[in-house]
C-alpha cells in the first residue's frame, strides 16, 4: 500500500489479550473470533469461510482450545441427511462473553490514552 493510501486509513487500536498454557494459546483474539463464527454459522466449515481462514486452520485452532481448556467449547454433530453441525457449549459462550467484556472494559478505562495515541498516527 502506498504512503498516500496509508494516510487515508483511519487508525484503529486493538487489544490482543492471550491466555496461554505453556506454549499453547488457549484463548486469544483469533480463537474468540472463531468461536463467534461457529456460533453464528453453525458449522466449522462455514465459520472458517466467514472469517477467511482455511478449514484446516480452523480445525487446528479448535483442537488446540479443546486440548488446553478444562471443558469443551464446541459440540459437534457428524453426518446426517443435512450434514453435521457445531454449536458452542456453555463454556464456549462464557469465553466469548468474558473476552469481549474484558476488551470493552480495557478500552473504556484507557480511552483517553488510546485517543492520544491515535491522534499521533498520520
Amino acid at each position: 500500500m502506498s504512503p498516500v493510501a496509508l494516510r487515508r486509513l483511519k487508525p484503529v487500536a486493538r487489544f490482543r489479550l492471550r491466555v496461554s498454557a505453556g506454549d499453547q494459546v488457549a484463548i486469544g483474539p483469533g480463537k474468540v473470533a472463531l468461536l463467534e463464527a461457529i456460533r453464528d454459522e453453525g458449522s466449522l466449515t462455514a465459520a472458517a469461510k466467514s472469517i477467511g481462514i482455511s478449514y484446516r486452520r480452523a480445525w487446528t485452532m479448535l483442537d488446540e482450545m479443546q486440548r488446553t481448556l478444562k471443558y469443551p467449547v464446541v459440540a459437534s454433530a457428524t453426518g446426517g441427511p443435512h450434514g453435521g453441525g457445531s454449536l458452542l457449549t456453555a463454556v464456549g459462550e462464557e469465553i466469548v462473553a468474558r473476552y469481549r467484556r474484558i476488551e470493552a472494559a480495557a478500552a473504556a478505562s484507557c480511552a483517553e490514552d488510546i485517543q492520544a495515541l491515535l491522534e499521533l498516527v498520520a
